[in-house]
């Protein structure tokens, strides 16, 4: 039997292992490998890189170490992928460094909400008309103690510091972008004191609630964290997703070119993630919101997004608005402020003008329904002290606000005083340095404010040359307690008086309020937070 031919057998195989390589040398030259310097949340996206590595060759390589503003070195990284670009081009800026603004490209989006369990949830909407909760509403149940709540640390997270941004722009009640008057003085401290869990990301966020959930009743983070935390069955009852009415700022998660030499790839990269099929896949896995109108949206991700908060514009709002917010605690709210309030009870002050008073701090206490007055209000935590004079000190009292009672007590306490004669202003506000110079010393680090409120003119006590020296010979942390006074008189005939209290509180650092031109309960919501 003659032996078969192999020579057509071999030829065709020798053919194919060339086509094969020549496909795979094909493959290795178009392949690219891109370093992306990613966001922590961005971990759910890695299942789907693969399929984008197999459809354009493209491999991106996430080391998920972004920080808000993509601090430190660059240089070993082709793009970045940040949750938003937003601190990252402020400090461009801050930087002069506009020329540098790499090419962006918004890949998905989600707005920074509010998750509420049931029962919170259910108690706040109850007390709100129409069941629609705003940031203002959240500040409120936070500053009387009802509501704890987890967020990012906003010095690390660009996540905590969008929700930052969005209640401080909700605080101002402005409607545009937050400008360095209304962050002069720190309106989230009521909000601040309902904070009892924290991260460095918001991933470590609500992995730590996932550990302790009876540590908080709310998480602030964007909204495809919290669907996916509810889908997850890690938390015993899902979390209800408000989204404020007074606003959210949005992440759009965008995809940034560092390297200019990487263009090429970049582009497809961009283009394979905003094609609809893979936008759907990503809305799929991590609940993000699609940038395209086209993909259908499953029922949880169509609630309107509503008013967009602006974000801030300049480098020095958002770094003034972080300091005031300090360092967030975990585990426990922080200490509050200690104000110190010196209050006119001379015989001027009856009849309206008291009643202006008593008024005054009852909506500091809570009665105050407005967006302006629930950010305003005395809040757990907060140390008070009320010290009434006329012709000399009459009656002093201090509390730490723990609940309604000791709000009341101070109430009670400014509504039932007896007046006096004359008008001591310099000896009351000589009293108010005392206090301060025992509470310095007793707690160094406690923020501290003297208000100073007085319709007469000094005309018994010390004289204003007696005050300033004394003040001078007060301790320096002391003698650096601001004091904020606020007048509240006929303006014709104060030309005098005010310029007294005007000097007051240019030699302590603070600054003079006329309740003339307002109220006197809008002029102490203005110097509110005040330091």
């Amino acid at each position: 039997m003659r032996p078969r031919r192999r020579e057509p057998v071999l030829a065709l195989c020798l053919l194919l292992l060339a086509a094969t390589m020549l496909t795979a040398c094909t493959k290795d030259k178009d392949h690219r490998t891109l370093r992306v310097l990613a966001s922590p949340e961005l971990a759910d996206v890695e299942p789907l890189l693969k399929d984008l590595e197999d459809d354009t060759g493209v491999e991106l390589k996430l080391d998920y170490k972004a920080t808000a503003d993509l601090s430190g070195p660059l240089g070993s990284y082709d793009l970045a992928w940040p949750a938003s670009d937003r601190s990252y081009l402020l400090r461009l800026q801050e930087r002069g460094e506009r020329a540098a603004r790499p090419e962006s490209t918004a890949i998905m989006r989600s707005p920074v909400v509010v998750g509420l369990t049931r029962a919170v949830a259910d108690r706040l909407r109850r007390g709100v008309p129409g069941g629609r909760l705003s940031w203002a509403d959240i500040a409120d149940a936070a500053a009387d103690g009802t509501l704890r709540f987890g967020m990012a640390d906003p010095r690390r997270s660009d996540t905590g510091r969008a929700a930052l941004v969005g209640v401080a722009t909700a605080a101002a009640g402005t409607g545009g972008a937050l400008r360095t008057q209304d962050v002069s003085c720190d309106r989230l401290r009521g909000f601040r004191s309902g904070q009892t869990l924290t991260g460095a990301s918001s991933r470590e966020l609500i992995d730590g609630y996932v550990r302790r959930q009876s540590a908080a009743d709310a998480l602030i983070a964007h909204e495809s964290e919290l669907l996916t935390l509810n889908a997850s069955g890690k938390i015993g009852q899902p979390l209800e997703i408000v989204h404020p009415e007074d606003g959210m700022v949005l992440s759009d998660f965008p995809l940034m070119l560092l390297d200019a030499g990487e263009h090429k790839a970049y582009r497809k990269a961009v283009d394979w993630l905003r094609r609809d099929d893979v936008q759907k896949k990503l809305m799929e896995r991590t609940w993000r919101r699609p940038v395209g109108p086209d993909v259908p949206r499953p029922a949880k991700l169509r609630a309107e997004i509503g008013n967009a908060l602006s974000y801030p514009d300049q480098p020095a709002v958002v770094q003034r608005l972080m300091e005031n917010y300090g360092a967030p605690g975990n585990g426990r709210a922080a200490a509050g402020d200690h104000v110190v309030f010196l209050l006119d009870f001379s015989t001027s002050m009856r009849g309206r003008r008291m009643a202006d008073l008593r008024a005054a701090f009852a909506d500091l206490s809570g009665a105050d329904p407005t967006a302006t007055g629930k950010f305003a209000r005395f809040y757990r935590g907060e140390r008070l002290t009320v010290v009434r004079f006329a012709g000399r000190v009459l009656q002093e009292r201090t509390v730490t606000v723990r609940g309604d009672r000791d709000l009341k007590s101070l109430n009670s306490f400014v509504g039932e005083g007896q007046f006096g004669d004359d008008t001591a202003v310099w000896s009351a506000l000589g009293r108010g340095y005392d206090i301060a110079a025992d509470a310095v010393a007793e707690h160094p680090g406690r923020p501290l404010s003297l208000v100073l409120m007085t319709d007469g003119e000094n005309n018994a006590g010390l004289s204003y040359r007696e005050f300033t020296r004394r003040h001078a010979k007060l301790g320096g942390a002391a003698r650096a307690v601001p004091t904020f006074p606020v007048h509240f008189g006929e303006a014709d005939a104060d030309a005098l008086r005010r310029a007294a209290l005007r000097r007051a509180a240019d030699a302590t650092g603070g600054r003079m309020v006329d309740a003339n031109s307002s109220s006197l309960s809008q002029a102490f919501k203005e110097i509110r937070g005040c330091r």
